[in-house]
């Protein structure tokens, strides 16, 4: 299927029931997530065949993010304002073609420390969902989630 080439995402309008089912995926990946960090260690786990070369671009594009303090709390108001924007959109179309849905909207912690919950999620694109649990995961910031400490 072609998209009219006078067709403008951000005027278009959204359909309720799209809307659901994307609500619903985001909702049982988080669940498939955190099930498997509860039977995996996160230090051990990989999310993808290139956890690695995420990790570095990601660290080296958000130097503000390597360290385990940083990638601990996120701040949605920094993700998202239009700095940020610009900076993550040019890091996620890089895996446009390498990471599948790299751009399907996911439910992301904002603390590692954190359940999934209403006042501790919020809606990203899968790459930065990816960059950053692979850094949290790489750093053992969710090994206690497997420890049955959740």
């Amino acid at each position: 299927m072609s998209v009219p080439s006078n067709f403008d995402a951000e005027k278009a309008e959204n359909l309720e029931d799209i809307e659901k089912q994307f609500a619903v995926a985001a909702v049982m990946q988080a669940q498939t997530y955190w099930n498997l960090l509860e039977k995996v260690k996160g230090s051990t786990l990989r999310l993808t065949r290139l956890d690695d070369e995420i990790y570095e671009h990601f660290t080296r594009d958000f130097p503000e993010y390597a360290s385990p303090e940083a990638v601990d709390k996120i701040s949605e108001n920094d993700m998202k304002s239009p700095r940020g924007k610009e900076k993550w959109r040019h890091f996620m179309n890089t895996y446009e073609k390498t990471v599948n849905d790299f751009n399907f909207g996911t439910l992301l912690r904002t603390g590692s420390k954190d359940e999934y919950e209403e006042k501790t999620t919020i809606f990203v694109p899968r790459m930065q969902f990816l960059a950053i649990e692979i850094a949290r995961n790489k750093h053992g910031l969710n090994d206690w989630i497997c420890a049955g400490q959740a």
